[in-house]
């Protein structure tokens, strides 16, 4: 099985920059969205050229923002938009897909802005998301938890660490202590469990040529439950892949 996780930036956009090629050349089993930008009708007519797929997409109340949809080869059994708490579920950042053998969570985690003026929401959020994922691996099936976090969580996550940390949205401590609970909390990050020294990141800022120069972070994950990460062939941060300012990332088992 293979699972990538892409933010997409606005999917109507990203198709417009070969998504459909990309899906298709990926051949992934299942496909996590991230910023789709879109309500569900329009993911799907966004992906109409795309064949072989069930989707599901959950959209945000205010129009064009935030966003997330999965593409699985296999129908899932249960599908669960949100985390059941009113004040989080309204910007469509969380899809619980649950399959025969395993449940994948595709999340869209909130930026503290600029400003940092949702930081305060963001350690509410951050609490919220890490009570629904511990009830879920609490069950019978493993728990795939993937998409981006919005945060570097080391400093070899980050190309630039100290002129960031606790300046830049993103690598605020808090943050950081955000995602260090969630792996107290007994999943594994797929990708430094395989490759723990590996430079790679996931997203570039758009000005200055962050891209061509790899002036990244690395801020999308896919965490699994205890136990899970035995199954993982491999995980990997697909930095060729074009049409965001983000790449897919991803695992095999």
């Amino acid at each position: 099985m293979k699972l990538v996780s892409f933010n997409v930036n606005g999917i109507r956009a990203s198709v417009g920059k070969g998504l459909a090629a990309s899906i298709k050349l990926m051949g992934a089993d299942i496909v996590c969205f991230q910023e789709t930008k879109a309500t569900p009708e329009q993911v799907a007519e966004a992906l109409k050229e795309v064949t072989g797929y069930h989707l599901h997409a959950h959209s945000a109340e205010k129009p064009g923002y935030s966003g997330t949809a999965i593409l699985s080869k296999e129908k899932p059994s249960k599908v669960e938009y949100g985390i059941g708490v009113a004040d989080h579920d309204k910007e469509g950042r969380v899809i619980t897909a649950t399959f025969k053998d395993f449940v994948v969570v595709n999340t869209y985690v909130p930026n503290s802005g600029q400003d940092l003026k949702r930081l305060d929401y963001r350690g509410t959020w951050d609490a919220a998301l890490r009570a629904h994922l511990v009830k879920l691996a609490a069950g019978k099936l493993p728990v795939i938890f993937t998409g981006d976090l919005n945060v570097a969580h080391q400093p070899i996550d980050i190309a630039r660490p100290k002129p960031n940390y606790n300046k830049t949205a993103g690598y605020m401590q808090s943050e950081i202590d955000g995602i260090t609970a969630l792996l107290g909390s007994g999943f594994i990050d797929t990708f430094r469990h395989k490759y723990a020294d590996v430079v790679k990141y996931s997203w570039w800022s758009q000005r200055f040529g962050a891209r061509e120069k790899n002036v990244g972070w690395r801020i999308d994950y896919v965490l699994v439950s205890k136990g899970f990460e035995s199954k993982v062939k491999d995980a990997f941060i697909l930095n060729d892949v074009m049409g965001s300012d983000h790449c897919p990332v991803g695992i095999e088992w």
